[in-house]
């Protein structure tokens, strides 16, 4: 359920000028950290790989500095950006580890500030995003090269130093829309709930494989309101699909029940999780209380509601990109980015962020 008018858009602002006020900040206790998930995260590791789920055109990239593409499914900055940057400390946001691994030169040392794994169109499945894009690196995979980083960084530090760093940096998960929206495209009939218990499993899977390799702060960003981004608008004629959505409601109840269960019976194991639908779907119902003018339309993009195809250098293009939710068919801007990373990591209360917000974890010493 959206938040009503006076709601949503007092808590928002409460947000902004909480972070307003407590910037910069410092936490020395967060050495790392370590990125994964898909394309709302991604910063360029898909520009390694043989695929077609790719931000290497223009007009992504047009706010970023010299308007150059990166790589990031965004206009600009991403979410993983601007949640890294607002931690304070001077911390800018760790590299794709493709980047790094097809550069050995200095990979030693800059896997000691982070890394990130994060492959646009993958999922928690381990086939999602592979027929779809031809090539992404599934979160099964982005563990398998976190442990190949974390078994440098013993070797770099030593057993106690390496560990000690593992087990205080931050890790943050974005991870699970492309399993329920490929899913529901391939199976049309079919409700998207069917496939819950999969993705439920695996993602307890993988948790449990970060935790063995001393992981210890998880950062979860949820799924958000996947049944309104604009491609989804363009399929089903403008409304928003009900079935992806209930997919995201779902998964959120479910994965808070995970990370409390794996809290109680993990020693160390520290979390946080952002309720991006709601967050989503506040801006959506009170789009001008905060700050949008248009949450429906993408900004770069073709067909009804620009959600018929990602955005290219023949795309029609939006001029106040500022104002707008979605960036492209799937993506937010780099405003929208902006403001879910300052309630993210700032916002008080349980309602957007549960059971501590993201600063509150990087602070915590393990």
């Amino acid at each position: 359920m959206a938040l009503a008018l006076g709601e949503s858009s007092f808590f928002l602002l409460v947000v902004i000028l909480t972070a307003n006020s407590m910037l910069p900040l410092s936490y020395a206790s967060l050495p790392a950290v370590f990125i994964f998930g898909d394309s709302t995260v991604d910063v360029g590791t898909n520009n390694y790989l043989n695929g077609t789920a790719t931000a290497t055109d223009r007009f992504y990239g047009i706010d970023y500095p010299y308007s150059m593409p990166t790589g990031r499914f965004s206009n600009g900055l991403n979410t993983a950006d601007f949640i890294v940057s607002l931690l304070g400390d001077g911390r800018e946001s760790p590299p794709p580890y493709l980047a790094l691994a097809n550069n050995m030169a200095g990979f030693k040392s800059k896997i000691l500030r982070g890394v990130n794994f994060a492959s646009g169109g993958s999922g928690i499945l381990e086939d999602t995003g592979n027929k779809t894009w031809k090539a992404v690196v599934s979160l099964r995979n982005q563990i398998d090269q976190f442990a190949i980083v974390q078994e440098n960084i013993l070797e770099v530090l030593g057993k106690a130093k390496g560990e000690h760093l593992v087990a205080n940096s931050l890790y943050i998960i974005s991870s699970g829309s492309n399993d329920f929206v490929e899913f529901t495209q391939n199976n049309p009939f079919v409700s998207s709930t069917t496939i819950m218990t999969d993705v439920q499993s695996n993602f307890t899977k993988h948790l449990k494989t970060l935790y063995s390799l001393g992981a210890r702060k998880f950062a979860i960003v949820s799924v958000p309101a996947i049944g309104c981004i604009p491609a989804v608008r363009a399929i089903v004629g403008g409304s928003c699909l009900d079935d992806l959505n209930n997919s995201s409601r779902v998964f959120y109840s479910s994965m808070t029940k995970i990370l409390d269960n794996f809290s109680s019976t993990s020693e160390g194991f520290l979390y946080s999780i952002g309720n991006t639908y709601l967050m989503t779907m506040s801006i959506i119902d009170n789009a001008r209380a905060n700050g949008f003018r248009e949450a429906i339309n993408a900004c770069c993009g073709t067909g009804d509601f620009n959600g018929g195809d990602k955005c290219t250098p023949t795309s029609n293009l939006c001029k106040n990109r500022d104002e707008y939710l979605f960036w492209d068919w799937f993506h937010p801007t780099q405003r929208a980015s902006s403001l879910a990373a300052l309630t993210l990591v700032f916002a008080e209360g349980k309602e957007f962020v549960t059971p501590i917000n993201f600063s509150q974890l990087a602070s915590k010493e393990v």
